[in-house]
């Protein structure tokens, strides 16, 4: 008696929705512990009072309210009527990307940017960063893209490779090239390559394209003094005022001890760490919470990557819908990955926030949007059943979430 996949819909893996509440909680106290810090800082540097005590804090709340609202409105709208605009949603991407370099270009005040680099739209006290939207669009065009042309046997053909590759590249230009921003390139190249590599094309041409992407990579940090300067800061030949993060961010780490020092009383977040509020907010942790905090943070974080995996490993009954949880899986982890190796000196330093933790909007918004997606897709995940077995009965799953794949087979 042979077997099928089956996927009906069941109950949603709710560990995903638990997670990303308690990320989002532990990131405003840590603001609300910081803000004060951060504000007083940035007017003493300025000599006026461009932020108040508590104006970090209000922010990060109204982010973390929309965060949540965009993560169940988009886990309640059904996918299937948004695969269809997933060019669309590309595009959009893609445009919003053009416009800011077509801003920056005119210098208009609509472009922030700041040390050489414009990577945010603002508007008023409004910001949009295109590069989080960007990845978002990458991940819908390509698990679509590839899904069709699995389905349609059309793997390693010109119609699978020539979208593949030109929109990899056109996001790849507009984020690291136009914005100058590695840290969310290593993003959208782990994308682009968790998706080829989940795609069932051989592993000679996995290899050959992230060849031709490391080369491309080569070439941006080589043409670029700044980029190149921490190179050679991480090999412990550049810059005193290149090294000045770095050592900042493990002095935090240090100073935490086992327990840490305690919420409010961090030392580096008075100005000391740049970016504190931002890139540099695990090594605030470090210092607020210590390695036991530190810890059960980078456990959190393995905890729903490793269910992301899950999800995955229980949509082969659908290319499309296992390909977005693979490529949020790769965003979300390589973000988490380069965040934290960096914040320990185990690679040059790059920009790049820490998922739901640094202070900011966008990237928050969007990440919460792709989990939301993974929170819909959990619940279709599939289950093995015997040719004989009633399908179209309305019998639930019984037991987890999940069934196993020897289980009622």
């Amino acid at each position: 008696m042979g077997l099928f996949r089956v996927n009906r819909k069941h109950k949603s893996d709710r560990i995903i929705g638990v997670i990303v509440t308690v990320f989002l909680l532990i990131g405003l106290v840590i603001i609300y512990a910081i803000g004060p810090m951060t504000a007083n800082y940035i007017n003493a540097a300025y000599g006026a009072e461009r932020y108040g005590t508590n104006d970090f804090f209000i922010h990060q709340l109204i982010s973390v309210i929309i965060s949540l609202l965009v993560f169940f409105l988009v886990f309640k709208i059904p996918y299937e009527k948004v695969s269809k605009f997933a060019k669309w949603i590309m595009l959009a991407s893609v445009m919003t990307g053009v416009l800011l370099a077509f801003l920056a270009a005119i210098k208009s005040p609509l472009a922030n940017c700041a040390g050489g680099a414009c990577r945010w739209i603002t508007v008023g006290s409004l910001s949009f960063q295109p590069a989080e939207f960007i990845k978002l669009g990458l991940v819908l065009y390509l698990a679509q893209i590839v899904a069709k042309c699995k389905k349609e046997k059309k793997l390693d053909t010109i119609d699978f490779w020539l979208p593949f590759i030109v929109a990899s590249a056109i996001a790849f230009l507009l984020v690291v090239v136009l914005q100058k921003d590695l840290g969310s390139g290593v993003s959208l190249v782990a994308i682009s390559l968790a998706i080829l590599f989940m795609s069932g094309i051989s592993m000679k041409r996995v290899l050959s394209f992230a060849a031709i992407i490391l080369v491309c990579g080569v070439l941006v940090i080589v043409t670029s003094s700044h980029r190149m300067e921490r190179i050679m800061t991480f090999f412990g030949e550049g810059s005193s005022d290149e090294s000045y993060q770095i050592e900042n961010a493990m002095i935090a780490i240090g100073t935490g001890g086992f327990f840490g020092v305690g919420i409010g009383n961090s030392l580096q977040a008075t100005g000391y760490l740049p970016e504190s509020i931002n890139d540099a907010i695990f090594a605030v942790m470090g210092e607020t919470f210590g390695f036991v905090g530190l810890l059960v943070i980078i456990l959190c974080f393995m905890f729903l990557l490793s269910r992301l995996l899950k999800i995955s490993e229980k949509m082969e009954g659908n290319s499309e819908y296992q390909l977005i949880v693979v490529g949020i899986f790769a965003w979300i982890g390589s973000q988490v990955v380069t965040n934290i190796m960096a914040m320990t000196g185990l690679i040059p330093l790059t920009g790049v926030t820490l998922p739901f933790l640094s202070y900011g909007g966008t990237s928050m918004i969007f990440t919460a949007a792709a989990l939301g997606l993974c929170l819909q897709i959990s619940c279709y995940t599939g289950r093995e059943g015997k040719h004989n077995e009633n399908i179209s009965s309305g019998r639930r799953f019984r037991g987890a979430h999940y069934s196993s794949r020897s289980s009622r087979s």
